[in-house]
């Protein structure tokens, strides 16, 4: 999961967006990835704050784990980090998970 997240990592944001390859936001990149692999999720970042099962704190997340934020949602990849579709500005990239303040950590699988 986490793995080919990452592949897509330089490719565009876009508002309303689940293009993987032309553009998506950030639960449109969440989705579509999750999508891939069989699992509908819904395309909010506030819904998939209540997808799957909770996970006890960043420090219990494991590679594929959504991480939900206020208005914003990535996948946790490990060592404290998440790919996401960050901004207009800067696309889908890899930033530390704690960037900003974590609402939620859910599990699908």
């Amino acid at each position: 999961m986490a793995n080919y997240a990452c592949q897509f990592v330089g490719n565009p944001y876009v508002y309303g967006g689940t293009s993987l390859t032309n553009g998506a936001d950030c639960s449109g990149f969440v989705m579509s990835v999750y999508n891939n692999f069989g699992v509908s999720l819904p395309h909010s970042s506030a819904a998939d704050r209540s997808v799957g099962s909770a996970v006890n704190g960043l420090e219990n997340a494991q590679a594929g784990d959504i991480v939900c934020y206020s208005g914003h949602v990535g996948i946790y990849i490990g060592n404290g980090q998440i790919v996401h579709a960050s901004t207009s500005k800067t696309g889908i990239i890899i930033s530390n998970a704690n960037y900003r303040s974590v609402l939620s950590v859910r599990r699908i699988f």
